[in-house]
């Protein structure tokens, strides 16, 4: 059974950019209520901000049996679904060719120009603007993939812009001429640095150009957008918007991906785009982004996002709600010239079989999963290996079945709220480190994630545990469960010999602290944390002496513990070096400042660590701990040098 998750969409996938658009044609929208879906309102969200979805795979999902309900389960056209629960505009991309020679479509959908045109005319019947997203490839274009089109191959630049400008007039009239209400057009997909199999932008410009003249031919009023994604690398997307201001390209919107897994903080975005749309004036969105209703898997097919994947929001309905609730509440008022939001493929659910086998047949037959293997001969080094199902399901709008689920509601109730009284939607896993010698004391409360995305602590009750059984089971992690608030509870109880020293490999920072080195003479040339992987038993850092004149090593590192626990604790650290000669180095132990325990320590060779090692020493409560390290060389002929890591203070016995 393939379950691999197929690479694309580790980088997004598609959409665009849209300017004015005006309310959707038609009468009076079904009122939308929702008794268990709470809303905040979205504050300024005017009537002509883009609420816009992804819906490419419908189409080929419905050839294979797909059917899509009401809210009233009424089998109804998911299109009209949408507009009646408050989107206004449908993406939809478009691939030159996406069929092997012998007519077998690549996937994800088969987009091609007639799958655009069949569902543009359903979009705008449903009362709906059209974007259309050119891929200007036959399959899938991403920040990693921006392949020519076979029939576009080793054509020269200028052959090729004139190619792709024909290409887009003659789409766009086929769009036209069947009344598709296109109000933005999209030149290229997540096209960061690479177009069409361009690199050089000068070149990537001439393809947009080209795009461009023939959107303002035969859609003069529609917007033009430009995508690109990656907002959360510094520079990213000016960089790319600097670039088109320079050739001067005709364009309208700028737009950029945004999948919380991966494209970094709201504010982060916000800020980014608003740089971009203040320097340029441009208008600015988001053209995807989407997040999981659940953890689990419906077609057989792994998730690119699953279980352990929850940023910010728990892999709920309410928290799929919630987080593109903040998307668009970033883009409405904290971005400059914010215009629209698209959620990216919100339609796009299992194929319907009941096994791997069923939906391979309908992936294959039917375009409805994300590759089938007859793309490999276009795209061998990613579908040709990776191909089969969706692997976003659990991120859509629509259960398995094709009933919509709560969170859809989310687009008509943004304007207004719906505010109810909050519950607890989701509980916050609870990590514990114990000491294998230690009390194991599992919390009274755990963390509720509720309905608004706050946080409150809610009562828990945790089944019985053997914890003689987990001191004796050595280091290794238990999940404890429990309930709270009706739902089960998570501890995860890792059991370790704890380390009750700070920064006890010097990993944390360069000064090292909370350790003191004290040069005792003061003669030293070196000591220091040092940043350097083949001298270190830990990490990367250790802490490095060096002294070029004889007899001028002499110096103490050591940390001071305050708030140990009164029982018996063990110290030990580690030591090497060269040309130490005649030398004193041991580790020691101070309690309430008194000498209670050494361990002589050798310096031998290069990489031969030696360890210093004070087994059982006891602490009452209130005692103030110091342990640490005495190194004196007189040195080989000169002075001498060493590196100290890994540090321990662990109990012994106790609890």
């Amino acid at each position: 059974m393939k379950k691999k998750i197929p690479l694309f969409l580790t980088f997004s996938l598609l959409l665009t950019v849209l300017g004015g658009c005006a309310p959707p044609a038609g009468g009076e929208k079904p009122a939308v209520t929702s008794e268990g879906l709470y809303v905040s309102k979205v504050e300024g969200l005017s009537g002509d901000f883009i609420l816009g979805m992804d819906a490419s795979a419908v189409l080929s999902l419905e050839k294979g049996g797909v059917k899509y309900y009401d809210f009233e389960g009424n089998e109804a056209d998911v299109f009209q679904v949408l507009s009646d629960n408050g989107l206004n505009y449908i993406r939809l991309r478009v691939w030159n060719d996406p069929y092997d020679s012998k007519g077998n479509g690549y996937g994800g959908g088969n987009c091609d120009i007639d799958a655009a045109v069949e569902m543009g005319k359903r979009a705008t019947a449903a009362g709906m603007k059209v974007l259309i997203d050119f891929h200007y490839s036959d399959f899938w274009a991403d920040p990693n993939k921006q392949m020519v089109p076979k029939a576009w191959k080793g054509m020269d630049i200028e052959t090729k812009a004139a190619a792709l400008g024909e290409y887009t007039v003659d789409c766009l009239n086929r769009l036209k001429e069947a009344g598709v209400d296109v109000g933005m057009v999209q030149l290229g997909n997540e096209t960061n640095g690479s177009l069409c199999g361009e690199k050089i932008w000068m070149n990537i410009y001439k393809l947009m150009d080209a795009g461009s003249k023939a959107v303002r031919e035969v859609f003069p009023s529609a917007l033009i957008a430009v995508h690109f994604t990656n907002p959360e690398i510094a520079g990213n997307l000016m960089g790319f918007a600097k670039k088109l201001d320079y050739y001067q390209l005709d364009y309208d919107v700028f737009a950029s991906s945004y999948y919380p897994y991966w494209h970094g903080t709201l504010d982060n975005l916000a800020s980014v785009l608003s740089e971009v749309a203040e320097t340029y004036g441009k208008k600015v969105m988001v053209a995807e982004t989407s997040y999981a209703f659940t953890d689990q898997d419906s077609d057989f097919f792994a998730n690119t996002i699953g279980e352990g994947g929850a940023v910010g929001y728990p892999l709920t309905v309410q928290g799929q709600a919630n987080c593109v609730r903040d998307v668009v509440d970033t883009v409405v008022n904290k971005t400059t010239d914010g215009i629209g939001v698209f959620y990216w493929e919100g339609t796009w659910i299992s194929a319907g079989g009941s096994s791997w086998e069923e939906n391979h047949e309908l992936w294959e037959t039917y375009g409805s999963g994300w590759a089938s293997s007859w793309a490999s001969a276009y795209d061998p080094e990613d579908a040709g290996k990776y191909y089969g199902g969706c692997a976003v399901d659990n991120q859509a709008f629509f259960d398995a079945t094709g009933h919509p689920i709560e969170s859809l509601k989310l687009f008509a109730l943004l304007r207004e709220g719906n505010a109810l009284e909050l519950k607890a939607d989701a509980l916050a896993d609870t990590k514990l480190v114990c000491d294998l010698n230690g009390e194991i004391v599992l919390p009274e409360t755990v963390e509720a994630i509720m309905s608004d995305n706050s946080r409150r602590p809610i009562p828990v009750e945790w089944e019985t545990i053997d914890a003689a059984a987990m001191k004796a089971g050595g280091p290794r992690q238990y999940d404890i469960k429990g309930t709270a608030g009706g739902m089960e509870a998570h501890c995860y109880v890792s059991m370790v010999e704890y380390n009750f020293l700070e920064n006890a490999s010097f990993e944390d920072n360069e000064d090292g602290a909370p350790w003191v080195a004290t040069d005792s003479a003061g003669r030293m040339n070196e000591l220091y944390v040092e940043d350097k992987v083949s001298d270190s038993i830990t990490g990367s850092r250790h802490y490095h002496f060096w002294s070029k004149e004889a007899g001028s090593v002499e110096f103490t590192l050591e940390q001071t513990l305050e708030t140990l626990p009164a029982g018996a604790y063990r110290f030990a650290i580690s030591i090497m070096g060269g040309d130490s000669g005649n030398s004193t180095v041991y580790a020691y132990v101070k309690i309430n400042g008194e000498m209670v325990a050494t361990d002589p320590m050798e310096i031998t060779v290069y990489n031969s660590w030696d360890e210093g090692r004070i087994e059982n020493f006891e602490v009452a409560d209130g005692d103030t701990v110091t342990v640490g390290i005495y190194v004196k060389c007189a040195g080989s002929g000169n002075g001498a040098w060493g590196k100290i890591d890994d540090a321990m203070v662990n109990s012994v016995k106790g609890g």
